[in-house]
Parts: C-alpha cells; structure tokens; sequence
C-alpha cells in the first residue's frame, strides 16, 4: 500500500454545502489506497454562490485529479464541466468529475447505477416492478433514470417542487421505454419504496411518506448515510420489508467513482 499524505499525493476534494455528514473523504481514500494509488479525498464546504471560483481555484494545483460532488451541487457541477457522459447529459447533473488532457473536467453520474446495484445485492431485481420514487434532486433524478433503465414496469416520481417533478417525469417519459407518472407520497399498490430525499437526516423529521401504508411485501430504500438507519428504514424493517440504506448505496457508488477517477 502506498504512503498516505506524502509530496506525490494526488489530491481529490469532495463539494458539499453542509459537509459534515459526508463519509466518502475516508471511504474512497481507502478504496485508491486499496487499489495502490497514493490519493486522498478531502472535504469542502463550499456555498453555492462560491462553487464556480472555487473549483476555478481548486484546479490551478498540478496535483489536483478529481472533485465529487454532493447536496447541493450535482446540477451545478454539471455546467462547471466541459465534457460529460452521456448519462450525465441526459441528467444535466453529476457527482464525480476527472481532468481531461487538457486541465478542463469531465463528469459523470453513478448514483443512480450504485442504487440500482446495491437493490440487487440485496435480491430485489427491479425488473417488472412498480416503483415509488419520492424525490427528484440530483440523486433521485439519477435513481429514476437508472430504474427505467433497468427495467421497472413503471416509475411514480413524487416531490414537492412541482417544475422539478414535471420536469423529471417528463424527460424520462420521452425515452418511450416505461411508464413514467406524478405521484403523490402514497405508497399503496407499489413493490418498490425509495426516499432520495434528505428527509430524515434530522431528529425533528416527519416521515418522508405514509409509512403505514408500508407492507411486508415491499423492498424500501433510502439514500441518507446519516443517521445510518433512518425512521423510514426502522419502520420498514419493523413491518418485515427487505430494505436498503445509503450506506448500501454509497458502498456500490463509491467503486463506480473510483473506478472513473482512475481511468483519468
């Protein structure tokens, strides 16, 4: 394993506004120090209104590789990149970003692939079912997207922006692959629950959906890493559903990103 923190570290920043509650400085660290590669990640907790500047700034260090970007900063970033996937475009949003030869930077999405996967991991193949998808931000538009992708026989999108909702639904309803509604946070009738909202990072919040709605039979999951079991994950696992947590996630997600940021 290589030195940590030597003269030849290659430097990667991970964007938050808050950062605090952030894992993937330490997680992605190990995982480059797992793979050989003498790099780190470090946190920023840069406002909005600043990101341009300081990515600007940020990218001036010859040793400066990579940037993952986290709340609220995946639709930004996006414009702040030269290039990007095609998935990122579809998206308008990313959550990691790599140099090009050129020093300019090219980003990419894999929220929604590293949800999806880490499903499978735990035996729920979306294939054929009806999904409920309550938010659609940076990581729930990417969730959506990956879950038609895969092949659900239908997707309900809930949020309560409005524009961001119809937006969302509308775009994936014109890939013409499955049915793409609005929904309201009612719960009844799905196979697949998932919250890709920060509701219930805090103590004081309300339920993110109608939880008594929740039966044995639905696979529920949701994206928040802290606190690592979430009132929704708690309620759905006294109900009997199988269930996926952020960390789950961010375990899938942080190997797509590294495996990007060192294919640079």
């Amino acid at each position: 394993m290589p030195e940590l923190l030597s003269g030849a570290t290659r430097l990667h920043y991970i964007v938050g506004d808050p950062i605090a509650q952030v894992k993937s400085p330490a997680g992605v660290t190990h995982a480059f120090q797992e793979r050989g590669h003498n790099a780190c990640v470090m946190p920023a907790h840069v406002a909005p209104a600043d990101l341009a500047a300081w990515l600007a700034g940020v990218s001036l260090a010859k040793n400066m590789d990579g940037v993952i970007a986290t709340v609220p900063h995946k639709f930004a970033c996006f414009d702040l990149c030269a290039t990007a996937s095609d998935r990122a475009a579809f998206l308008r949003s990313v959550n990691t970003m790599r140099r090009n030869a050129d020093g300019t930077w090219h980003g990419d999405m894999f929220d929604g692939l590293g949800f999806v996967a880490a499903m499978r991991d735990k035996g729920c193949l979306p294939e054929g079912k009806k999904a409920l998808l309550v938010g659609a931000g940076g990581a729930g538009s990417a969730i959506a997207h990956a879950l038609v992708m895969a092949g659900v026989s239908s997707l309900a999108i809930h949020d309560e922006d409005d524009t961001r909702r119809s937006t969302l639904v509308e775009r994936l309803a014109g890939l013409g692959k499955y049915p793409v509604t609005h929904a309201i946070a009612d719960v009844a009738g799905f196979d697949i629950v998932l919250n890709a909202t920060p509701v219930g990072m805090k103590e004081a919040d309300p339920y993110p959906l109608d939880v008594n709605q929740i039966t044995a039979g639905m696979f529920v999951g949701c994206v928040i890493t802290e606190p690592a079991i979430t009132p929704l994950i708690a309620a759905a696992r006294a109900k009997g559903c199988a269930t996926l947590t952020g960390a789950d996630m961010f375990g899938r997600v942080r190997d797509l990103m590294v495996d990007f940021l060192l294919a640079a």
